[in-house]
């Protein structure tokens, strides 16, 4: 496994890791429609039965499960490429973080609905998750001081800003609350999960340390060089 200086990933392993996040992404979209086709042929028995309704205490469980059924075709194929999209860019940088994002967006998208959901409506989707790693990928770069995480992050905003109008009230049929929840946990994950990179030690024998200063510009420096444009 290569590491760069300063505790950062090499090209090489970013790639295994990209190729893991692909498979990764196929698998939970393999899982999420072969849900969807049990689902409708049980008359959307799962919608019913695992979907979130506010202040039952009975269905609080459901924040982990109410993700993975959707009311219908329509609804699950307008969030299918969203989810994927996403969904690889959040965990393109690491597997593991990615499922720790995933259970933190579907806690707070979920709880986001429990709370404060006001009419008992069976609220089920993955579009908490497609927020949550939106919102993880918008900001992850800022937090971990990685260009390219920035630059993606950026294009990300430009291209679907709009997104953020279906997380305040005011769009019939869609859970806004689950969109903000999800939104809010994507967020408070890029920083959780950052990258706590080290500070400059540098180890000269057994024991000793050294501590040398790094320019401020040492990470986007080096992140140039790997791109081939320094």
């Amino acid at each position: 496994m290569e590491k760069t200086r300063q505790g950062q990933v090499g090209p090489e392993e970013m790639i295994a890791e990209a190729r893991k996040a692909l498979f990764v992404m196929v698998g939970f979209l393999a899982i999420v429609w072969g849900i969807q086709c049990l689902n409708w042929a049980d008359d959307y028995a799962l919608s019913r039965d695992y979907g979130l309704l506010s202040g039952d205490a009975g269905r609080l469980p459901d924040v982990f499960a109410a993700p993975l059924p959707h009311w219908s075709w329509a609804h699950i194929e307008s969030n299918s490429g969203p989810l994927f999209i996403f969904g690889f860019l959040a965990a393109y940088r690491g597997v593991a973080r990615f499922l720790a994002l995933t259970m933190l967006v579907a806690v707070t998208s979920g709880l986001a609905v429990w709370f404060f959901e006001g009419a008992r409506m069976d609220t089920v989707g993955a579009s908490g998750l497609i927020f949550g790693y939106f919102g993880y990928v918008v900001v992850r770069g800022l937090f971990d001081r990685h260009l390219i995480d920035t630059l993606i992050g950026l294009v990300m905003a430009a291209s679907f800003a709009y997104l953020v109008t279906v997380a305040v009230p005011g769009t019939p049929g869609v859970s806004w609350l689950a969109h903000l929840g999800g939104l809010v946990g994507g967020v408070v994950g890029a920083w959780l999960l950052r990258d706590r990179q080290t500070d400059g030690a540098v180890r000269q024998g057994p024991g000793e340390v050294v501590r040398r200063p790094q320019h401020p510009r040492a990470d986007l420096h080096k992140e140039l060089e790997d791109l081939g444009l320094l």
